[in-house]
């Protein structure tokens, strides 16, 4: 005889909502904003071995954009994010001798150099709290098949959505990153986890209660089950057994 789950309606006030919504923005900006070394490594590996040696073309626009790219991972390697630094990564520093991402990316459309220029560069415009701009970079992004970089790619997009109040687009991506076809559970559970939190946080209940279940069914093994996290979330919603 199968359980029977017993669900309490969670009812949340308007602007309680929206203080929650900012919460979750707080808890959940820096590891997302801090992308971190290995991300970006990851992606370049992949082009690198992908299209580099097959495309001879790309080498001058992987020339050109590594200054920039060595400074985005040293920054987010040390946890460090100046809006100056930020700002040099952008647009540049001739005595640096560094070539900016938007530079990158207008002279070099095409390439995968500028590819993963329009990822860094949105991230550096999430930094910046210039959303527009990181939306739009973002959404240039294509992880061709580096599925661990396009969830991170989708999750800053929703930060973005949710910082401009735009939850329903807010919410589809982080339900994006989660969806993303990763090998890696861990990433893929922690997006599921973000997903159902912002759901939590807007008051969709019914929405939480699916993407915390979904997380339990299909990643029981990660940290976010095996702690109780899911479990906390389901039973402030009102799932009891």
């Amino acid at each position: 005889m199968a359980e029977k789950v017993q669900v309490t309606p969670v009812v949340v006030e308007k602007n309680e909502t929206l203080e929650r919504a900012k919460g979750f923005w707080a808890r959940y900006s820096k590891p997302i904003i801090i992308i971190g070394s290995v991300v970006i490594l990851v992606l370049g590996g992949y082009y690198g071995y992908k299209h580099l040696i097959q495309i001879p073309k790309e080498e001058k626009a992987s020339e050109a954009i590594f200054p920039a790219e060595k400074l985005f991972v040293k920054i987010t390697s040390g946890s460090s994010f100046g809006q100056d630094t930020v700002g040099i990564i952008l647009n540049g520093s001739k005595p640096q001798n560094i070539t900016g991402l938007l530079s990158i990316i207008s002279k070099y459309s095409g390439t995968d150099a500028a590819n993963r220029a329009e990822y860094m560069a949105g991230a550096c415009y999430l930094h910046l709290k210039q959303f527009d701009k990181a939306i739009s970079h973002l959404k240039d992004f294509d992880g061709n098949g580096a599925n661990q970089v396009q969830s991170k790619a989708y999750t800053m997009l929703g930060h973005a959505y949710a910082e401009q109040k735009k939850t329903d687009d807010a919410l589809s991506y982080y339900k994006k990153a989660a969806d993303v076809d990763s090998d890696d559970d861990g990433i893929a559970s922690e997006a599921l986890f973000m997903a159902g939190g912002y759901a939590e946080a807007m008051g969709k209940t019914e929405e939480a209660i699916k993407l915390f279940q979904k997380l339990k069914d299909k990643y029981a093994g990660t940290q976010r089950v095996m702690s109780g996290d899911a479990d906390k979330y389901l039973a402030k919603l009102g799932v009891t057994k």
